[in-house]
């Protein structure tokens, strides 16, 4: 996925849904805090936010989403936006022996 873009909308999105760190930080790694958006976000801000980086933006998100971030709602929610159906199961987290 391409940089997401540093602008106002994208800054002032940011701390909503990742409020643990800076907005900076939060817009370096685009399919995390895309992740973080489609969970946390309200309409205004998937909108807001779709408006600058287009839905494949958010499909690719869904499709290499993290481990731990999306709830089951919006896991079933954005897959099913996105025509996987069934849904597939949630990512996981792989910890070493």
């Amino acid at each position: 996925m391409k940089p997401l873009p540093y602008n106002a909308d994208l800054l002032a999105v940011a701390p909503r849904v990742i409020w643990f760190e800076d907005a900076e930080t939060a817009l370096a790694d685009p399919v995390r805090f895309l992740a973080y958006v489609m969970t946390y976000g309200t309409a205004e801000d998937i909108a807001l936010v779709q408006k600058h980086v287009g839905e494949e933006a958010f499909r690719e998100a869904i499709e290499n989403a993290p481990p731990g971030i999306l709830d089951k709602r919006s896991w079933a929610y954005w897959n099913v936006r996105f025509g996987h159906y069934p849904v597939p199961p949630m990512p996981r987290r792989i910890l070493p022996d």
